[in-house]
């Protein structure tokens, strides 16, 4: 009967040190219960898709810009299109952010960049140019820029009238935001 008990009491030992090794943010109080660290009320998760390393969901500290999730990410591909991110812009929670090819993924041996239009410099009818922008998304990405100040991620395209997801995920790799 003794060697069960100390067979349980090693048992728990263990679960908790094992515990405390997978969630350091948990500590043991004077009273011996757990407490468990006020870490998520300062960290929220986002996903970065494209042209990086290692795409998927990562969990960021508040205040945290697109150079640390993309270093996150693992860095950014050889194909990454720097005009298509500021690495200074603030990310946000549930944001699903893109990092744009310099090249089609369609061209084999990647040898002819993408042409581009600049959401935050170009005229309206320069953006029309591009597939999947017509000349109305093109009057509202202009007047949106005007009033609200020039995009700091691709992702900002989706709160101008007209570009729902659709067209976004159309759109998203002929887009830069400076040169």
């Amino acid at each position: 009967m003794i060697k069960l008990i100390i067979g349980v009491v090693i048992a728990a030992v263990a679960a908790i040190t094992v515990f405390m090794v997978l969630d350091p943010n948990i500590s043991i109080t004077s009273n011996g219960t757990t407490d468990t660290a006020e870490v998520s009320s300062h960290t929220f998760s986002t996903t970065i898709e494209g042209a990086v390393y290692k795409p998927g969901s990562y969990t960021m500290k508040e205040n945290s810009t697109m150079a640390d999730l993309i270093e996150s990410a693992g860095g950014i591909s050889s194909n990454a299109d720097s005009r298509a991110y500021y690495e200074d812009a603030l990310i946000t929670n549930g944001v699903t952010y893109y990092i744009a090819s310099k090249f089609d993924a369609s061209d084999i041996c990647g040898s002819n960049e993408v042409t581009k239009v600049n959401i935050n410099s170009d005229t309206a009818e320069v953006l029309a140019s591009i597939d999947g922008i017509s000349t109305t998304i093109a009057n509202s990405i202009v007047n949106h820029r005007n009033s609200n100040g020039l995009f700091s991620t691709l992702e900002q395209l989706q709160d101008v009238y007209g570009v729902g997801n659709a067209t976004y995920k159309k759109i998203r790799n002929y887009v830069i935001l400076h040169v």
